[in-house]
Parts: structure tokens; sequence; C-alpha cells
């Protein structure tokens, strides 16, 4: 089976433009993020401080000027301060406007290149680690833009996503990549199609729940430190200044999990009809079964434990951690450095 050496080449362009779209549509993110002390940062945060406690401080500060004075001197601070705010919340609607609109551009390139090199090999373009990674990342950004169509208040997380997104596919373009080549013998099959895809969607949606969670973590400690009179003075915790509400980031990361959670059932059990008609049995503990196995526990656990009043909120967000933990630990080192009946990485 001959490979389309110039399409071969036209995807990975595309892969490596990709990444340079996405790594402008990060800066935008943190762009709205920065200047979004009003407008849709701040509506979905506790920061944002309300007019009137201006004209309070202002008022007090202006008590020894003379009749009418502190007055007029407050109006125009206030005035001063919301036109500030305004023009704050205009510039960061535009990075974030600019954000999305890049973010959709990447994904057309990025599914473009996914699309490509399959046309370039005649297979599903996922047969090694490298296409493996490029199509989880697509699936985790097309999740996130799922997120923001239903909640579009919290688009400037886009800057927490888009970061391990990048790092994927720079890996997967370097430490990872491999040439386009035909599919080994033992992957020809059509189970290559459903196995292999439901495992990169759920992972794909799983990356998304993880970010999720670990912003929920963070928010959820600066909540608890200044309930108790403490003012966060360290990074990553001030970072809960300015994120959504705990249980915004709590939902998104529960809906996201429950929603993938099936996906990488079906993948497991087609998994599993794969291996009975490739090697007559249809479990067989290698490393990787076991590890997706694993993993799949503990999603598992995680779901129970949110349907369980005791095991809500940080205990339950601490299993989705272990549970993603997990799964690259069965990408990256079971896949690269352990022998087994899976050993497909494409890696020399």
């Amino acid at each position: 089976m001959a490979v389309n050496a110039g399409l071969a080449h036209l995807s990975d362009t595309a892969f490596t433009t990709a990444i340079a779209v996405y790594g402008l549509a990060l800066v935008s993110y943190c762009g709205e993020y920065a200047f979004g002390r009003s407008g849709r940062v701040a509506r979905t945060s506790a920061e944002q401080a309300p007019v009137a406690e201006l004209v309070a401080v202002g008022a007090v500060s202006g008590g020894t000027a003379p009749p009418g004075a502190g007055v007029r001197s407050v109006r125009a601070g206030s005035r001063d301060a919301v036109v500030a705010e305004q023009s704050a919340a205009r510039l960061a609607g535009r990075f974030g406007w600019s954000a999305a609109v890049l973010t959709t551009l990447g994904v057309i390139l990025h599914a473009g290149s996914v699309a490509i090199r399959g046309v370039a090999v005649d297979r599903v373009p996922w047969g090694n680690m490298y296409e493996f990674s490029s199509a989880v990342g697509l699936v985790a950004v097309l999740a996130f833009l799922v997120v923001i169509l239903r909640q579009p208040r919290v688009r400037y997380l886009g800057m927490f996503v888009m970061l391990p997104v990048i790092l994927l596919m720079f890996l997967a373009g370097t430490v990872l990549y491999t040439k386009a080549a035909p599919l080994v013998p033992a992957l020809r099959s059509y189970w290559l199609a459903i196995h292999v895809t439901a495992a990169i969607i759920a992972t794909g949606i799983f990356m998304v729940s993880f970010v999720a969670t670990v912003l929920y973590l963070i928010r959820h400690r600066y909540d608890s430190m200044v309930a108790v009179g403490i003012t966060p003075g360290r990074f990553p915790i001030t970072l809960g200044r300015r994120l959504p509400e705990a249980g915004v980031l709590d939902r998104i990361a529960y809906r996201t999990i429950a929603f993938g959670f099936p996906v990488w059932t079906f993948g497991i059990a087609a998994g599993a009809m794969w291996a009975e008609a490739a090697w007559g049995r249809y479990w067989g503990w290698d490393p990787k079964e076991t590890w997706s196995f694993i993993s799949w526990v503990v999603y598992a656990s995680y779901l129970h434990a949110r349907a369980t009043a005791g095991w809500k909120g940080v205990k339950a967000a601490r299993i989705s951690l272990f549970g993603f933990s997990s799964m690259i630990f069965n990408f990256f080192v079971v896949n690269i450095m352990v022998s087994g009946l899976h050993s497909y990485a494409g890696l020399s």
C-alpha cells in the first residue's frame, strides 16, 4: 500500500500550523483573563467590586473637603473608575472573541491535518502514538468548544485548556512523531476504527474534565482560605480569585466525565471483542488492558462517589485526578516502556 508523500507532508504542515494558531488563541484567552475584571470574568467569580464601594471610599476620603467638593470628587472618581472598567471589559471582549475565532480556525486546520493523514495512508489516521495524540487533542478542543457554547461566561478558561493541548501536540510532533506509513498487520482490522475511535473520544473529553477538576480544587482552596481570614499569596492558589465559582467548575468536571465514561466503557468492550477475534480470548490481563480497566474502575468510582453524599466535592475531585493520571500512565509509560500485545506505539 503506497503512501502519498505529498499529502503526508501537507498533513504535517497543517498540524504545525494548527499548533501555531492554538498558541495565538492561548495568548488571546490570557488577554481576556487579564483584562476581564468586569464582564464575563467578573460575572463568574466573586471578585467584582461594586461601584457603590468606590463611592463610599471616596466619600470617606473627601470628608475634610469643602461642602460639595467631596461629592464632586467622588462622582468624578467613580465615573473614571466605571469608564476604566468598561474600557477593560471591551478589550477583554475583543480578546475573547479573537480567541474563539482562532480556536475555531485551529480546529479546522487540526481536523484537516488528521483527515489528510488518513487519505495519505488510506486508513483511519490513528494507528500510532503520534496520530492518537493528535486526535485526542482535537477532541479535547472540540469538547471545550461545546462547553463554552453552553456556558459562554467561562470562555476565558480556554487558557487552561489550550495549554495542555498545545503541550500534547508538541510532544506528538517531536518525541512521538512517526512518518506516515501503512498499518502493521496486527492492526489491519475494522475494529481499529471502532475501538480506538472510542478511546480517543473518551480521552479527549477526560482531558477537559481534568482541567476543570484542577481549577475546581484551586478555587475551593482559595475559598477555604478566605473563609478563615487568610489571604492567599502563593501561586497557583491566587488564581482562584478570578476563576468561576467552585460549583460551576465542579459541574463542568462532572458532566464531561458522565459523558465520556460510557464512551470509554464501549471502547473497552470493543477492545475485548477485537481481542477475541485476534487472539482467541476476550481478556488476557495484558498491561494495556489492565491499566485501561484500572482507569475504568477509577472513573466508575468517581461517578459512584458523586451519588454518595459523603464523597462529593474535594474527595470526588481527587478520584477524578487519579483516574486521568492512570490514563496518562497507560498512554506514555505502558505504551513506551512496557512490552505487551498492545506494543504499537510506532516509535523506533
